[in-house]
């Protein structure tokens, strides 16, 4: 494999491997060429135009696979002899090479672009084998003696479903093997029960076909028991597949039991491309079988030289790795599999899920908590004991924050290419595949140690939330005018909803009143700058607004943050009452004032005489004889919501003192904090952990002001009445006279006024 391909015998081979050197060549010149105004690398794989910097850099092992298929394009130009001599070649050096790397001895090769096209093909091979006359007869043949292919639970979702499309097959064909449940791993298919899974179908007259095995299972990367499996198949006639990501580390000098026995399988399939890291590189299936005529008839073999090009990209690539290259990376993946491992088993409340911790190539790991009344040893599994509801909501507040988890651990650590995925038993989980990420996100040693880190730091987050969840639903709940809102995917403390005066509880339709409410709530949260984020969003199960309460980092004192969203809750609604009767008010007095006005009018007409009205006789009339009318107008009084007349302004050249209006009570508890302290924070007196030097200083301080302002009302409330007749101190005159002057300046608050003229 690492021969120079100048050496190789064919001409059409060494013209294109000379024409392989230089592309390599140009590929290396242009990476090191850098721009003179920054200094910085240009990226070879750069597409001038709207894709430029938009793709990511590959690599020259990705660059040799992209251009295996402009090399394929241009080979399938050439004479017909020489494209079928070349093509063969390059399919029987790959099929060895591939057969020789992964231990599957005297195998074919199937390149295919779907992963699960490889396996159609074999059902379809299977087929042919074990009914003869099934390319005469049809489907008359399978009517008779119904085909039954085994899949396991843990099984790629949806592969059955494309097996049965692509064949032809309806839905009863599929028998779904679950996985164990008393012994064992719980992602492990369980032997004894597909054995009388199969003794039943052969009973019922049917014809057990094909199973498909696990090698690494899509979840969490389990591998089920190959060689007992393989016994079985024997015994009962069965076609063996096995497909997984385990199966890379075959190559590997150190292979477990259980991979090691998928070399014995009928078929397998395997998918280089993201093991090694390379782009654009077909799947490949690997099958024995002796007939060629039934591979043809099957679509795994195609004498068209267009359809062996497939492996081009897979033949250039395994030359430029070679062996010890390949060898290097499937052993890297692993090793950062054990890394990680190693990490996590010290941290606490970080529950692992591996099968194998020596050789298990995929890390799973959830936080728990663990639950009052169980076993610590059980790592938080639920004990049958315990009520379903509390399981239930233990398992959605975990499932949550595993959520959140994982979501802030792939931003932190993009290089890591973790997923967050959704088991049966465990619930939610965050899965560490290497094998199928580290090699294209080019994965270190540093970002094992950096997702470590991340995870110890996100715990003391994940530990307070969870146990303020059940303080914060108990608060809301005893609050009036609160109603807790259970969001089994929220993360953070809970979801609250105020409910309005107006709120319809039996309606699941939005309410505009309560959506402007939780608004201006969430707008008067969010102005206390405390660590809390706060957020507004469409209750899960109605369209009404709640306001979402985020991950809590420190301790926090529930009962003040239940209190201060009831009080500001409350005060919104109570404003936007007072504003819209306001409005009733101003209105109504308009319209009052309009009538007064014009009956003012009428009772002048009716004052003055008719001659007056006349223009000529009116001027001469009131030049001999003046009316002395008074200037009538009218004022609204906002405070009162009455009307008043103006002629006590005129007169007297002075505004009436009007009403003053009531203060605005406040319902917020108002809480004395230190310096620098945050809204929400509990309080340090009686802590252990205060400073003598500064926390204890300002809690004394406190105190004395606490101590001074009740003395003040206390002295105020036991002072005797004064006498009419007894001195005044100078003290009390100077306040006297303080409050004489802010009464002269409230009678001289301007207020509004309705001119004569309005109508």
């Amino acid at each position: 494999m690492d021969a120079p391909l100048e050496k190789i015998a064919d001409p059409t081979l060494a013209e294109m491997g000379k024409n392989l050197k230089e592309a390599m060549k140009m590929l290396e010149d242009s990476q090191r060429r850098t721009e003179e105004e920054n200094g910085k690398k240009l990226l070879s794989g750069d597409i001038p135009g709207p894709l430029q910097g938009r793709i990511q850099n590959i690599g020259e092992q990705g660059h040799i696979a992209l251009l295996g298929h402009s090399l394929g394009a241009y080979i399938s130009t050439l004479d017909k002899e020489k494209l079928r001599k070349l093509t063969t070649r390059i399919l029987s050096d790959t099929t060895l090479w591939l057969c020789r790397i992964f231990r599957y001895e005297n195998g074919c090769a199937y390149f295919h672009e779907e992963e699960r096209e490889g396996l159609a093909k074999i059902c379809r091979l299977a087929i042919h084998s074990r009914y003869e006359d099934f390319v005469v007869d049809g489907f008359n043949v399978l009517y008779n003696k119904t085909p039954v292919i085994y899949l396991s639970a843990a099984a790629r979702p949806g592969l059955g479903q494309y097996l049965c499309n692509q064949l032809g097959l309806p839905f009863p064909c599929l028998c779904r093997v679950p996985c164990n449940t008393m012994f064992g791993s719980q992602h492990q298919m369980d032997v004894a029960f597909l054995e009388k899974l199969i003794k039943d179908d052969i009973e019922r007259g049917k014809l057990p076909l094909l199973l498909v095995a696990n090698a690494g299972t899509a979840a969490v990367g389990h591998t089920d028991k190959i060689g007992r499996l393989k016994e079985l198949c024997e015994q009962y006639g069965i076609w063996l597949h096995v497909k997984g990501v385990n199966l890379a580390t075959l190559a590997l000098g150190y292979v477990s039991s259980s991979v090691l026995a998928a070399t014995k399988c009928d078929s397998m399939t395997l998918t280089p491309g993201p093991w090694l890291g390379l782009p654009a590189v077909p799947a490949v299936t690997l099958y024995k079988h002796d007939d060629p005529a039934l591979t043809l008839v099957a679509g795994l073999t195609s004498n068209k030289p267009t359809d062996k090009l497939r492996a081009l990209p897979l033949w250039l690539s395994l030359q430029y790795l070679g062996l010890d290259g390949i060898v290097e990376r499937i052993k890297h993946a692993c090793q950062l599999s054990q890394r990680l491992q190693e990490s996590l088993k010290k941290v606490n409340h970080i529950k692992i899920l591996v099968e194998d911790e020596l050789s298990s190539p995929v890390v799973v790991f959830r936080f728990f908590q663990e639950l009052p009344g169980s076993d610590p040893g059980l790592n938080a599994i639920p004990t049958p004991n315990m009520a379903p509801s509390a399981v239930s909501q233990e398992r959605h507040s975990c499932d949550a924050l595993n959520r959140w988890l994982g979501e802030q651990l792939k931003q932190l650590v993009p290089a890591s290419g973790l997923t967050v995925v959704d088991l049966e038993v465990e619930g939610t989980c965050v899965r560490f595949s290497p094998l199928t990420t580290a090699a294209v996100l080019g994965t270190r040693g540093e970002d094992v140690d950096q997702l470590a880190a991340c995870i110890q730091s996100k715990l003391p987050v994940l530990t307070c939330t969870l146990q303020l969840r059940e303080e914060f639903k108990q608060e809301v709940t005893a609050t009036a005018g609160l109603l807790y809102v259970d969001d089994p995917n929220w993360p953070g403390i809970g979801v609250v909803r105020y409910e309005h005066a107006n709120d319809d509880k039996s309606s699941l339709k939005s309410d505009p009143e309560g959506e402007k409410i939780h608004a201006g709530l969430l707008k008067k949260l969010n102005e206390l700058e405390s660590d809390l984020t706060f957020k507004m969003g469409p209750e899960y199960k109605s369209m009404k607004s709640c306001i979402y309460i985020g991950m809590a980092s420190d301790d926090i004192d529930v009962s003040e943050l239940v209190e201060t969203i009831a009080v500001t809750a409350r005060e919104i609604e109570e404003n936007s009452r007072l504003l819209e009767n306001m409005t009733e008010v101003v209105r109504k007095g308009i319209q009052e004032a309009q009538v007064q006005l014009q009956k003012a009018n009428e009772e002048r007409l009716l004052e003055e005489g008719v001659l007056r009205q006349i223009p000529v006789v009116g001027s001469v009339l009131n030049w001999f004889s003046p009316v002395q009318a008074s200037q009538k107008g009218r004022t609204f009084n906002l405070t009162a919501g009455s009307l008043e007349s103006t002629e006590h302004t005129y007169v007297y050249k002075v505004q009436g003192s009007g009403v003053t209006p009531p203060q605005t009570p406040s319902g917020a508890r108002t809480k004395q904090r230190l310096p620098g302290q945050k809204p929400f924070k509990r309080s340090l007196r009686g802590s252990d952990a205060v400073s003598e030097t500064s926390s204890v200083s300002h809690i004394e301080d406190l105190e004395k002001m606490e101590h001074l302002s009740g003395g003040q009302d206390a002295s105020e409330a036991n002072s005797p009445e004064r006498h009419p007749e007894a001195p005044t101190p100078p003290e009390a005159e100077q306040t006297g006279a303080l409050q004489d002057r802010a009464q002269r300046l409230e009678d001289d608050r301007p207020q509004v006024e309705e001119p004569e003229s309005l109508r």
